[in-house]
């Protein structure tokens, strides 16, 4: 199977009727809800926004961010240099090809290029995400820490090292 075509998101493409915000907010209960103006923000000042075509994307952002999200916060609070993925949702019709695996594989890559040793993420605890678990279990992500959110989710954070 042929490596996916991972293209970078253009902000000036997530109208109403986006496919990746439609994608976005079908897992809003992994991810959470967002407005067309609140992807195009967060797509604009991310460290990597990109997708593999209507099938997969990933928003991340480095430690500098001007970002509200209590979990990136967190990471604030804890590492003076980090990348942190804020989603990563592949489509049900398009899981199991290795989309995931590719979209994190080029953000380890850029993250390395630009002097960075860790990223970061959350996973749901509760409501549980058990696939997410497994997926950031063998990407290498080891526990660093947890909370309960505001909007009663509660989240268990990681980390990967980069070499």
């Amino acid at each position: 199977m042929s490596a996916p075509r991972i293209t970078a998101i253009d902000p000036a493409e997530l109208g109403p009727a986006s496919p990746l915000l439609l994608l976005n907010n079908a897992h809003a209960a992994e991810t959470s809800l967002l407005s067309p103006e609140r992807m195009t923000q967060l797509s604009r000042d991310s460290f990597l926004a990109c997708h593999v075509g209507d099938e997969a994307f990933l928003l991340a952002f480095d430690q500098s961010a001007d970002y509200d999200s209590p979990n990136f916060r967190w990471f604030q609070g804890q590492f003076d240099r980090f990348v942190y993925i804020d989603r990563i949702v592949v489509g049900p019709k398009s899981r199991g090809r290795g989309l995931a695996r590719s979209l994190y594989q080029t953000l380890f890559a850029r993250a390395a290029a630009a002097g960075h040793n860790r990223v970061a993420c959350e996973v749901n605890i509760a409501p549980p995400n058990p696939a997410s678990d497994a997926f950031h279990a063998a990407m290498g992500f080891a526990p660093v820490g947890s909370a309960i959110l505001a909007n009663g989710k509660t989240v268990r954070y990681l980390v990967r090292l980069l070499p």
